[in-house]
């Protein structure tokens, strides 16, 4: 897995990881990422960890009140403290998502408008 000329191998690396663990769970998508959730929680994980699930938790159709719900449970486990921080880094996460999107869709609506143009010419 050592490849001198990947721009990313922590990246790749982790992705295989992920991939590896997928095949081998049997648990449902919505399952997988209710553990990966409490699990994050539980070793107090940066945002960009938490980045990285929120997407696929949104696409498995996870509101926010499931969300608040994990903390919830995992709370009397983890405690006051680590709870806090995950939401304040899930938060953050989802403000980056929010601000990704909100980036892509202006680029959306000035492609669109420079093609309008483009045909109005």
């Amino acid at each position: 897995m050592n490849d001198a000329s990947s721009d990313s191998p922590v990246l790749e690396t982790l992705a295989a990881m992920t991939a590896e663990s997928l095949a081998r769970s049997n648990l449902d998508p919505n399952q997988l990422l209710a553990a990966r959730l409490a699990a994050l929680v539980a070793v107090d994980a940066p945002a960009a960890s938490y980045l990285m699930h929120i997407g696929p938790a949104i696409d498995a159709g996870f509101t926010v009140d499931e969300v608040q719900g994990i903390l919830i449970a995992v709370a009397p486990i983890v405690g006051a403290p680590r709870t806090l921080s995950a939401s304040m880094k899930i938060t953050e996460a989802l403000g980056i998502v929010i601000v990704a999107l909100e980036e892509e869709l202006e680029a959306e609506e000035l492609e669109a408008e420079l093609e309008a143009e483009e045909d109005a010419e």
